[in-house]
């Protein structure tokens, strides 16, 4: 891929925030056995390129006053909330020293793998990129992580992978981590746990069943008695008035 930069002259904040204003971003160039240089770049073609995960992994030709160098995209900086480049950093690389990069995994093959079609697993995808050194010419695009061999018991490490010749992976010390994890679904084990509270809760239910039955029912005789003090409560009717003498 190609980037077209020319040199600045003008530096500072306020000579950075002209360049924006003109569509430029400002940035520098480093590295190699030549001084830092302030560049600047038009801004459209480089916010496109910048989506492109080729542009973020490959060795990139830069146009710089007319001459040509090889360089890495190494930083760059976007505005918080708006889709503007703020600034971006390159690195100058040689044919014959190796290089630091970070380059992005690509991920095959998980749907078919026997963890997810015999065991019905998750397949996680711990790390996304990986650090790698190699010469300029052996860098790749990406690494491929082949998963169609995965069983449910399998976790890949990053010295588990397969890297194109001349390309190694950047560790500390004896560090190994951990690139895939496969997680067994946990569905059957939380439906189990309700069947078996239900099971063991219809004996129970069975069983307070004639209980309640009997406390609603009310007991021998209590019709009767209740018909007694019902009437022993009712008033009694009043008596009629005796009927007045006649008048001889």
């Amino acid at each position: 891929m190609k980037v077209v930069a020319t040199t600045r002259q003008a530096q500072g904040t306020g000579a950075s925030r002209r360049l924006r204003h003109r569509g430029k971003v400002p940035g520098v160039l480093y590295g190699g056995k030549s001084e830092p240089v302030n560049i600047e770049l038009d801004h459209n073609p480089l916010f496109h390129s910048l989506k492109r995960e080729k542009f973020h992994a490959s060795v990139l030709q830069m146009e710089l006053d007319g001459r040509s160098e090889q360089v890495l995209l190494r930083d760059f900086q976007m505005h918080p909330y708006r889709p503007l480049v703020m600034h971006i950093d390159f690195q100058r690389v040689a044919e014959d020293q190796k290089i630091h990069v970070r380059v992005p995994l690509h991920f095959v093959g998980g749907e078919s793998s026997p963890a997810v079609k015999l065991s019905g697993a998750i397949i996680g995808h711990v790390r996304s990129e990986l650090d790698i050194s190699c010469l300029p010419r052996d860098l790749p695009e990406f690494v491929e992580v082949d998963l169609s061999h995965l069983t449910a018991q399998d976790t890949v490490h990053a010295l588990d992978l397969k890297l194109p010749a001349g390309v190694s992976a950047v560790l500390r010390g004896k560090e190994n981590p951990v690139v895939v994890s496969v997680t067994l679904p946990s569905v059957q084990v939380e439906e189990a746990a309700p069947v078996e509270e239900a099971a063991g809760a219809a004996p129970a239910a069975t069983a307070a069943a004639p209980a309640a039955a009997a406390a609603a029912a009310p007991a021998k005789g209590a019709p009767a008695a209740a018909a007694g003090k019902a009437a022993a409560a009712a008033p009694a009717p009043a008596a009629k008035p005796a009927p007045a003498e006649k008048k001889k």
